[in-house]
This record gives structure tokens, sequence and C-alpha cells, in this order.
């Protein structure tokens, strides 16, 4: 792994992606989003995770997040949500979904039949208030750029509505600083 993509400052916050493999669209309805959004908020109850900010798109997402083991969160994170969303995809008969899980699955994940997360979150973490802006930005604006909202705020999977005066979250963000 290259070092610009690792968790150097245990108390820094860092702009991760994790992206489905071959990109498949798999958060697609509220059940399987909420299961990323009801991890998330697992892992800040129960393994000290703080959010700053997340999106959750049909075949990625990206979250601003500290933690003093964040390597080992988002590996448990993923591993734990890509079983959730191979249950999920049984109990909808997503048969396709299911096929192409198998067929990408990486030579090497000899221990599973599925793989349903591509390797890595690439971490960057956030040097200063600026990048911090500049990532917040770019997060929250990936459903208007894509077309999905006209307005940051409207899409449910984001906590960019989190940021409006009196607005109800799916999850709450961690205070930057």
């Amino acid at each position: 792994m290259r070092s610009r993509y690792q968790v150097h400052d245990a108390h820094a916050a860092y702009f991760v992606t994790s992206t489905v493999v071959a990109w498949l669209p798999v958060f697609t309805t509220a059940a399987r989003c909420d299961l990323l959004a009801e991890s998330l908020e697992y892992c800040r109850e129960h393994k000290g995770l703080k959010i700053y900010a997340w999106v959750i798109l049909d075949n990625h997402f990206h979250a601003i997040l500290s933690g003093s083991c964040l390597p080992r969160i988002l590996a448990d994170f993923k591993r734990h949500t890509a079983q959730r969303v191979l249950e999920q995809l049984e109990k909808e008969n997503a048969e396709w979904l299911l096929n192409q899980f198998q067929y990408f699955r990486a030579k090497h994940k000899v221990e599973s039949t599925h793989q349903v997360w591509q390797e890595g979150s690439h971490p960057q973490e956030i040097a200063d208030d600026e990048m911090m802006r500049q990532k917040l930005d770019y997060l929250h604006q990936n459903p208007v750029k894509r077309g999905l909202v006209t307005a940051a705020e409207h899409w449910r999977y984001s906590s960019a509505h989190e940021w409006c005066p009196g607005a109800i979250p799916v999850l709450w963000s961690d205070p930057w600083r």
C-alpha cells in the first residue's frame, strides 16, 4: 500500500472512500442503505468512531472519520456490511447481484465465495480547515453532481441535511475540532 493512503495520526480526521466491486449498483434501496447507516452508528457507539460527514451512493460511500483504530474499524465495518448486504440480497432474491459478487471476488479471497467491497478505503488525512471544507463540499455535492437531487440536503443518505437548522438527521455528525 502506498504511504499516502495510510493512517499515520490516530487523532486526525480522514476522508475515506469505499467502493463496491466493479462499481455495481448495490445501494439502490432504503433497506440496503440503512445497513450502512446503522453500521456507521454502531461503530460510533461501540468502537469509538467519530463521524464528521458521510454520504452513501449506489456503488460507493464517502466519509470523513476518525478513531484510535481507524483501519481496524473500517475493516470490521466493511466485513460486517458485506455480510449484511449479502443476507439482504438473498432475502430479496437479487440473484444477479449475488452472481456478480461471486464473479468479481478476488482470487486470493479464498475464505469467502463473494466480494462486496473493493480492497482499501484510501484514507486521506484532513490537514486543515480548508481541506475539511473542500472534502465536505465534495462529499455532500456528490449526489447533486450525479443529478440525483437538486440540493445536497435533499439526499437522505448524507450528512448534508444535518448542517441545516432544525434538521432531523439519520446520523448525527461529530463536530469538527
